[in-house]
């Protein structure tokens, strides 16, 4: 798949997805992005890229897939916040399953060569016991958000089984960078940046011991072009889910204090810690083992702490922007 392609990428105004719109258009493909701006941002996507404001469920989704015909489907909207999930599991599966059945049908209709679809590897494994956690590992999700990731994951694998759709799973860890909100639980990096650029006390809640996979989004972005360019393997059954899933993490545990002592180090401030009590239902652990994306060449390619650095500046920048 190396020649130019259409490519549609749902949520792309968002701080994942504008990344991965820059990536293509690196990479020389046509892009265009669905996106109801709920939580995007215009002013994160290039200007090559063409804007399409609309609900992942709209019929105008399908209008612009009959038109524009793409090679590739890259599916990152979504209901993303547990705490939603858990009070209105009805709005999540809206959005992350019947969004998700819009989108697979559209692709189905125009003969779409690839579907990418975003999964969590943060949720559908809930507490496992081994860590980090490979792509065999039992799917035990623990809120409604993880229920829909995971529901998404068997949605794709009947279409690729009974309609002969090609798709990839990604399992993100928890990605963070330049254009995060501070939202869900990786953004927890941008929540520090902004308390440190205020020179505001770290909430931490609990003991801060707990452990999450900070896997930057410029390397996120790699691994969905890896994903929309890989030879994929005959199905055999085997696997499963898993044969077509690929964890993308750094295998690193990095728990909450040391994350706000390596933030701490980038700004060359320390102004304290607020600790809370810790938040019910709240994964203790989560790491991921990246093995097999690793074996198709993906790497991180970024350290933790040059990755914190590039993401605090971004925020400090477009903080005395405002201002």
């Amino acid at each position: 798949m190396s020649e130019s392609m259409r490519v549609v990428v749902t949520g792309g105004a968002g701080f994942i997805g504008s990344h991965v719109v820059d990536a293509y258009l690196s990479r020389g493909h046509q892009v265009w992005v669905v996106d109801d701006l709920s939580s995007g941002r215009r002013e994160n996507l290039a200007p090559e890229a063409e804007l399409v404001v609309a609900d992942i469920a709209s019929t105008e989704v399908r209008d612009l897939f009959r038109e524009v015909k793409p090679d590739i489907v890259n599916h990152h909207a979504a209901q993303i916040d547990v705490r939603i999930s858990v009070e209105d599991p009805a709005r999540d599966a809206r959005t992350n399953v019947l969004g998700l059945l819009n989108l697979t049908e559209g692709a189905m209709e125009v003969g779409t060569r690839r579907f990418v679809y975003v999964s969590s590897g943060g949720v559908v494994y809930g507490e496992p016991e081994v860590r980090p956690t490979p792509e065999g590992m039992p799917k035990l999700p623990m809120s409604p958000y993880g229920v829909t990731k995971l529901s998404g994951e068997y949605y794709l694998n009947y279409y690729r089984q009974v309609h002969g759709l090609e798709y990839v799973a990604l399992r993100y860890s928890n990605v963070f960078g330049p254009r995060q909100d501070p939202h869900g639980e990786a953004g927890v990096v941008a929540i520090f940046c902004n308390r440190l650029l205020a020179g505001e006390a770290l909430t931490i809640f609990g003991d801060g011991e707990q452990t999450r996979d900070y896997v930057f989004v410029k390397d996120v972005a790699a691994a969905n072009m890896l994903a929309s360019e890989m030879t994929l393997p005959e199905w055999d059954g085997t696997e499963g889910l898993d044969q077509v899933a690929f964890n993308v993490g750094t295998g690193l545990a990095t728990s909450v204090n040391r994350l706000a002592d390596a933030l701490e180090g980038v700004a060359g401030i320390h102004p304290g810690r607020d600790y809370r009590a810790g938040r019910p239902g709240e994964l203790r652990h989560s790491t991921l083992e990246a093995g097999k994306l690793r074996g198709r060449g993906w790497a991180p390619q970024v350290t933790l702490t040059q990755a914190l650095q590039e993401t605090y500046q971004h925020i400090e920048h477009t903080r005395n922007a405002t201002t």
